[in-house]
């Protein structure tokens, strides 16, 4: 499937702001699961200074740099991708956790796809006994990995309510876990905390989720947002499996891959700095669509 995206940030000021410096996160990563055909990003008004890099998990980054006044700065990434996931294996059939959590702590691995820099806590993912015993009940001994984190990932989203106001973009997964409460990047924290507090690498994804619309509803414009789920690191021979506890489902071809990092903070698809007075509003608008319905598409 191939998919065209854009994702427009429109940052607006109360006063002019003398200098701004950003992170753009923007361009998704080409993998065994995906291929980015092509992908643009640009910067308005136009930055002083611009410098692509490769971020520590083999992220593609856009570091820009402002230093003349301005009320607006509107940021917009545009990619077209050929989404080709291999199906999933059978999760019964996948090896027992307790397997590969000892073949975790054994690998020597420091690539940014080795599972050695995805078992530690962070500071939005830390290591909670009440956390860890949640997911336990789902491992029990010998118990194969994927079939054991498919019902961990299906709990979730039976328990767990979806809500915009409960959390902030700051919160941590302790405090999500405790009110049960919060949108995916809160439930991608704390099935990752859950699945660290066993012993097990899990990674966190940023990315984008195909959305339907209702039968005889146009796709309304710029009305997609991000997404956020897990990966878990399933042995040398299964490697990373996709999983969604947002929605209760394996990522396959409607998940798009932004960026892969421990949590949150690694791979937010916009950060940096502004010096002004005065608030700032937000606008994120974000299309992803099949490439016979999306707007503006990009050609190779």
């Amino acid at each position: 499937m191939i998919y065209g995206l854009r994702h427009r940030t429109t940052y607006t000021y109360e006063d002019p702001v003398t200098f701004a410096r950003c992170v753009l996160r923007l361009t998704p990563q080409s993998s065994a699961s995906q291929t980015v055909l092509r992908s643009t990003t640009s910067v308005t008004p136009e930055p002083s200074t611009s410098q692509e890099g490769i971020g520590p998990f083999g992220e593609k980054t856009l570091t820009v740099v402002l230093d003349h006044p301005h009320r607006e700065l509107i940021i917009e990434g545009r990619s077209r991708i050929d989404v080709h996931a291999p199906p999933p294996p059978e999760p019964a059939a996948t090896p027992a956790w307790s397997l590969i959590r000892d073949q975790a702590y054994r690998s020597r691995a420091l690539t940014p796809d080795g599972p050695a820099t995805f078992l530690y806590p962070t500071r939005r993912t830390p290591i909670t006994p009440a956390i860890t015993e949640y997911a336990r009940e789902s491992f029990p001994a010998g118990r194969p990995i994927l079939e054991a984190a498919a019902e961990l990932m299906t709990r979730m989203h039976a328990e767990f309510v979806y809500d915009p106001e409960a959390t902030t973009v700051s919160t941590p997964a302790p405090e999500a876990f405790a009110a049960r409460h919060g949108v995916c990047q809160d439930f991608a924290h704390i099935m990752i905390a859950g699945l660290r507090g066993l012993g097990l690498p899990a990674a966190y994804v940023s990315g984008y989720l195909r959305t339907i619309p209702p039968p005889g509803r146009p796709r309304l414009e710029g009305a997609d947002a991000t997404h956020a789920w897990v990966s878990l690191w399933c042995g040398d021979l299964v490697g990373w499996i996709g999983l969604d506890p947002t929605n209760a489902i394996l990522a396959e071809n409607d998940h798009i891959v932004l960026a892969v990092g421990r949590d949150y903070s690694d791979v937010a698809p916009i950060d940096g700095i502004i010096l002004a007075p005065g608030v700032q509003t937000l606008k994120v608008e974000v299309d992803v669509a099949p490439e016979t319905e999306a707007i503006a598409p990009l050609h190779p």
